[in-house]
């Protein structure tokens, strides 16, 4: 008996996710069809131009404009942001620096600031036991 393994596939909006791109900007023959582990690999390996060209200037989803602004994809939300944004849109927030961004920001800090006490705390617990 011969074994015989199927290719792996994903759905454009995976390998959207997994690209860190906005799919709805994507070519449409990246969008309508499916995407074998082996070409994503490609496409992360040598990028083509329009992957390039997207990274650089957008639109780009929501997690990567929380993370070029600081902030939790929440923090996004209640700051009224829910649509896709480009390079050029975070750019000009980050110079405008709104009072929700400021807000969000710190709110981001804190958060990281507690969750590095608690990992420490964790790991001198584990250490004493």
């Amino acid at each position: 008996m011969t074994s015989h393994q199927s290719t792996q596939t994903m759905k454009p909006a995976t390998a959207a996710k997994k690209l860190g791109v906005y799919l709805e900007a994507t070519p449409a023959e990246f969008r309508e069809g499916v995407v074998s582990r082996a070409e994503l690999d490609a496409l992360q390996a040598d990028p083509p131009e329009w992957l390039r060209k997207l990274r650089r200037d957008g639109p780009h989803p929501r997690p990567v404009v929380a993370a070029k602004l600081g902030v939790s994809i929440s923090g996004l939300a209640r700051g009224g942001v829910t649509e896709p944004l480009t390079t050029e849109q975070i750019e000009a927030l980050k110079r405008e620096r709104p009072e929700w961004l400021e807000r969000e920001r710190a709110t981001q800090a804190e958060v990281r600031k507690e969750t590095a006490r608690i990992k420490k705390l964790h790991a001198e617990r584990d250490r004493d036991a």
